[in-house]
């Protein structure tokens, strides 16, 4: 199988606390490590925003790299998209 290295930041929200922060970011881990090769999580912590997302100045920056088939990061998309708590994500291929 062919497989590429990507990099995901996601930005959560955080309103609900930091309990919800940790299980989010703990939720898409372990959905990154079931589905691909986890290589590094970069937490940056919580900073203000460029602009308002739902109301929100501020969200906690994640970054994870990771390696997988050309299928996961289409997945992992969809699912950050309907996930509460979830902001904003990008999804970029690395190049080789």
């Amino acid at each position: 199988m062919v497989t590429s290295k990507y990099e995901v930041v996601m930005i959560f929200s955080v309103k609900n606390g930091e309990e919800a922060v940790e299980a989010l970011s703990n939720k898409f881990k372990a959905l990154i490590e079931e589905n691909a090769t986890l290589e590094g999580v970069d937490v940056w912590g919580k900073r203000r925003l460029a602009y308002l997302i739902d109301d929100q100045a501020e969200g906690h920056y994640v970054l994870m790299n990771f390696e997988s088939g050309p299928d996961f990061p289409a997945e992992l998309d969809r699912v950050s998209k309907i996930t509460d708590g979830v902001l904003r994500s990008l999804i970029v291929k690395k190049e080789a």
